[in-house]
């Protein structure tokens, strides 16, 4: 049997290995010289003074809802569909969690419900403090919409944008923040770029900046201008905030730098295997992803739905067709809600049917810069028969 077919693959170079090793036979394996190198590279890209490096985009998400306040008695909102981080972080925080359904043809926050749903909760004393929209496979969500929601009702916005760095919204970089006060990249390995583990916050505001800053390193600071009185000596640092653990090594940032010399090729590469599925999977069924004219897509998934009135199988029969054919298919994602921890703060099935229903016929298809027109082949081979009646 051939090998199996990933879903999502990293592609490391040898430039990308020398650069860590250099920082290996260096001074400074983390606190050195590379991470602010990489946060500028990634801040230069998009256009935007400030980045935080952190360890993960969880951990970035969870300092950007700390940087805007969130806390007891708060509200966030999110969407369903995403991973389990685009939520956690307000409960991170102790506030509490909603979820806004998505629209049927982007599968990002329906800017519509999201509407109906901010003049609902006005009416009732309940507005979200800050609302999370995530760019799902990479296509960005209706920011013009949400921001210009934003300003009627007065929430922040965090875009976790995991899935979108290359990517462009009107024909700008996504982490611009032109529509939302803080935006999130993440450098998992399946991502468009990677550092092994890592993620960035994004923001024009340098007092959320420096906030971020603060909190990435246990809320410790040797800035004289931030302490409470003057230094005991050249050793001397104030813990003046309660912070955390989020610093990225020298080891991580060094090969996000290195990765970020490929970053638009990665995103061509991925738009050209988009491309080529459209054109494969006319006539199958299943429903290809639509992509929104306002948006370029950073492509980090290509996600199909099944037409499975038409198949006469299950969603779990295909799915598991596919993964016997050496096709590593994935589903992104649960919804969030229907989680177990989530369906103990009271979420139920109905809280969102349209996430819901995308659920019920979503698959991952494999989708890397490096995937072979022979595997794309084979993926469409295998994925016709599964999806026969």
């Amino acid at each position: 049997m051939s090998a199996m077919i990933p879903y999502g693959r990293q592609d490391i170079s040898e430039a990308d290995i020398q650069a860590v090793v250099d920082v290996l036979r260096s001074d400074y394996l983390t606190q050195g010289p590379a991470v602010p190198a990489f946060e500028k590279s990634i801040a230069d890209y998009c256009g935007v003074p400030h980045a935080v490096a952190m360890n993960s985009a969880t951990s970035a998400l969870h300092v950007a809802c700390l940087a805007l306040g969130v806390g007891e008695g708060d509200m966030v909102w999110t969407t369903p569909i995403t991973f389990v981080a685009s939520a956690n972080c307000a409960l991170y925080c102790g506030a509490d969690i909603d979820f806004v359904d998505i629209d049927p043809k982007t599968y990002n926050m329906s800017v519509e419900r999201l509407s109906d749903k901010l003049a609902y909760a006005k009416r009732h004393g309940k507005l979200p403090k800050v609302v999370i929209p995530v760019h799902l496979c990479g296509q960005p969500c209706d920011m013009v919409a949400i921001h210009a929601l934003g300003q009627q009702y007065g929430f922040k916005i965090i875009e976790d944008a995991s899935h979108a760095i290359g990517g462009k919204y009107r024909n700008e970089p996504i982490g611009n923040c032109h529509y939302s006060d803080i935006t999130i990249f993440s450098f998992h390995p399946v991502k468009i770029i990677t550092t092994a583990e890592g993620g960035m916050a994004m923001t024009k505001n340098a007092q959320l900046a420096k906030s971020m800053q603060l909190l990435r390193s246990h809320g410790i600071t040797r800035d004289v201008n931030e302490m409470t009185h003057v230094p005991d000596g050249p050793w001397y640092y104030q813990q003046i905030d309660l912070g955390y653990n989020y610093r990225m090594t020298d080891l991580q940032a060094a090969l996000g730098l290195s990765q970020m010399q490929r970053l638009d090729e990665f995103v061509s590469k991925r738009h050209v295997i988009a491309k080529r599925y459209d054109q494969l999977l006319d006539g199958l069924n299943v429903s290809a992803p639509w992509q929104h004219p306002d948006g370029y897509s950073g492509l980090h998934l290509y996600v199909v739905r099944l037409k499975l009135e038409q198949i006469g199988k299950t969603h779990r029969q295909v799915f598991e067709a596919l993964r016997e054919a050496g096709i590593g298919v994935n589903l992104h994602y649960i919804p969030v809600h229907l989680q177990p921890y989530y369906e103990g703060l009271g979420f139920e099935v109905g809280h969102c049917p349209e996430g819901e229903q995308y659920y019920a016929e979503a698959i991952s298809l494999p989708m890397y810069p490096n995937l072979t027109v022979a595997e794309q082949d084979r993926v469409i081979k295998i994925l016709r028969v599964a999806t026969s009646k």
